[in-house]
């Protein structure tokens, strides 16, 4: 297969992906179900018109671009009231579209109403966690993931610097719960806090009878270490924090696996897992910025650099160069979106790269950025449009490859 020039081949794709989502994709009002979307929702920074408002956002900003298109998703995104319940998080609901207009100028009185109602939003979490580990009974995933949970959340926060007491009060959650709790329905037994009651619906489902672990960036642990290390790194800190931030890396340490292209990890630990230290998961899977290596070595490097640990920084770096230079691995990524494919390698990549103090990264990004290309070249732009897991997200991601700008968007994910 012949790898296209990087520079031209991603600004073609990129320009192609973008402007292909130049109107918005009209779906009928109370239904979540688009052309060819299931899970479809305007107010989805996933898959949603909130998503595709932030991308138009972005380049407008960069390009001097007009932002009448982001304008036009942004009407979109807001035609129905903006959910603000408890299923409402970063990725959808009222804090997505709120953390998508940071990036429309002009679009400030907007932004202070919406900014509250995410405040809002964070406040109720922020209590109905600590009610939660005051009953002590266990969380389940939502509570403090990224997606919909307190580590999305202070995400968010991290973009509104006039909200810092609630940042610091989500980082106090968060650090609280680390702390070890016993699982009264496995032989009161200590488990991390962060063991929740999940019952995933595929696989052997017996496994998970009590709850589970989960390493991913996603929905996982890594998640809130990369919001603590992120934020410590900034400056914001409360009590605890670098306790918890050594308390989830050593724990997620403990469950790096030796591999011939380097360590990997599990996507979650099961309680048999986590008496015996005998995982079912036998062999890295898919490395992507969800569930891999990459996503679990980023946020270790953050954790390092928060923590001002040069061992475990370039221990981090060379975890993820190793991932994302094996063969065998990377022919297991078979999408091109941020959450699980490659746009996801190529922006956690960047970034890291950037921060590195080992050289073995930044030479990597050329042919990560190569194969990126060569799957959106087969992406109908319409077909999924949204940022996280959609078309948006690859075109902005190609387009960071072509300039030296790295705006702040990706906190989102968590990766800057």
């Amino acid at each position: 297969m012949t790898v296209p020039d990087v520079t031209n081949g991603a600004a073609e794709q990129a320009a192609r992906l973008i402007e292909g989502l130049a109107l918005p994709v009209r779906v009928d009002v109370g239904s979540d179900h688009g052309p060819a979307s299931p899970r479809w929702q305007d107010q989805s920074l996933s898959q949603g018109a909130a998503g595709v408002t932030l991308a138009h956002g972005v380049l407008a900003r960069a390009n001097d671009r007009s932002e009448d298109i982001a304008h036009d998703w942004l009407r979109q995104a807001v035609r129905e009231e903006l959910t603000a319940g408890p299923g409402a998080g970063l990725w959808f609901g009222v804090s997505a579209v709120a953390f998508a207009i940071r990036f429309i100028c002009g679009a400030d009185e907007t932004a202070v109403a919406l900014d509250a109602a995410a405040a809002d939003v964070t406040d109720r979490k922020v209590e109905s966690a600590h009610r939660r580990m005051d009953a002590r009974q266990r969380p389940v995933q939502f509570e403090f993931d990224i997606t919909r949970g307190l580590a999305g959340m202070g995400a968010y926060l991290l973009t509104a610097p006039q909200n810092q007491d609630l940042l610091e009060r989500v980082l106090g959650c968060l650090v609280r719960l680390t702390e070890p709790v016993a699982v009264d329905d496995a032989g009161g037994r200590d488990v991390p806090g962060w063991w929740v009651t999940d019952q995933l619906r595929r696989g052997d489902r017996a496994q998970f009878v009590h709850g589970h672990a989960g390493l991913g960036m996603a929905h996982g642990i890594t998640g809130v270490l990369a919001l603590l290390a992120t934020c410590a790194r900034r400056g914001i800190r409360v009590d605890g924090q670098a306790a918890a931030i050594v308390r989830i890396r050593d724990w997620i340490e403990a469950w790096r696996q030796p591999g011939t292209a380097g360590t990997w990890w599990p996507e979650r630990i099961t309680l048999p897992e986590h008496d015996t230290g005998v995982l079912v998961q036998t062999a890295a899977r898919r490395p992507s910025w969800c569930y891999g290596t990459p996503g679990i070595a980023r946020a270790l490097q953050l954790a390092a650099i928060a923590l001002g640990d040069e061992g475990r920084q370039r221990d981090a770096e060379t975890t993820l160069a190793r991932c994302i230079t094996d063969p065998a691995q990377l022919d297991l990524v078979t999408d091109a979106s941020l959450c699980h494919g490659w746009a996801g390698i190529v922006a956690t990549v960047r970034r890291a790269a950037a921060d590195a103090i080992t050289p073995d990264l930044a030479p990597t990004f050329g042919h990560l950025t190569s194969r990126l290309v060569l799957h959106a070249a087969h992406l109908d732009p319409r077909s999924t449009p949204g940022l996280i897991n959609g078309t948006a997200g690859v075109g902005l991601v190609l387009h960071e490859a072509t300039t030296t700008e790295q705006p702040d968007w990706a906190t989102c994910l968590l990766i800057d």
